[in-house]
């Protein structure tokens, strides 16, 4: 055998080692490639289901399901799909402020809107009663310490929504005289005001502003 053949011999048997070597490695393919099956991400952790009617919790935060305040406020957000009672909640603590702030400074200008009208004259008259004693009143806002929803009404043919609130506002309050000098409270002690106040409004009015109905301090 001449050398030529057997060097054809040898790289003849060292490509079918090579193939056979690719095959055993890459696998065969026969006819178009299969794509690769997708690949699903898995979320760590237990799957949360959504539970369809479940409990409000906007409402149950302040009356437990099936009572009649937690009714009316249902009633009102079929009414008024917009209504929350957090935002509510949050409108009425700025509400009581700018309120009691009005009346003890005796400007009921920026409050007008937001007073029932027998509320309205109860003020006027307050104010004008301490005027006529000569006497004038010095107050500091501090916060309200407490603010708790106790009750809700809704009446279905008038679509009237009134709310209870019990406030406790602190704040400092000074009485003088009209030779300046101090009759009642101090400056530096704060006071707690305690205050039930009911605010209704038509639900779905173009109004938005609820309206202070009654005072029972």
């Amino acid at each position: 055998m001449n050398s030529p053949l057997l060097q054809l011999l040898v790289l003849a048997g060292i490509a079918v080692f090579l193939i056979i070597r690719l095959k055993n490695v890459l696998g065969t393919r026969e006819g178009f490639e299969k794509p690769p099956a997708p690949t699903v991400a898995r979320r760590k952790g237990p799957d949360l289901a959504v539970i369809e009617g479940g409990p409000d919790l906007d409402i149950t935060d302040h009356f437990d399901e099936g009572t009649a305040p937690a009714k009316a406020l249902a009633a009102m957000k079929r009414a008024e799909p917009s209504f929350n009672v957090t935002d509510f909640m949050s409108g009425a603590r700025g509400a009581y402020e700018m309120i009691v702030m009005g009346y003890e400074r005796g400007d009921l200008d920026d409050i007008r809107g937001f007073l029932a009208e027998d509320i309205f004259d109860s003020f006027v008259d307050g104010i004008a009663a301490r005027e006529d004693q000569g006497l004038s009143i010095e107050a500091n806002f501090i916060g309200v310490r407490e603010l708790k929803l106790i009750n809700a009404t809704f009446d279905d043919a008038t679509q009237e929504a009134e709310l209870t609130l019990r406030f406790i506002g602190e704040l400092t309050s000074v009485v003088r005289n009209t030779e300046g000098e101090i009759v009642e409270g101090s400056s530096d002690e704060i006071k707690r005001q305690k205050d039930t106040w009911a605010f209704a409004r038509k639900m779905g009015s173009e109004n938005p502003n609820w309206m202070l109905v009654s005072t029972d301090a």
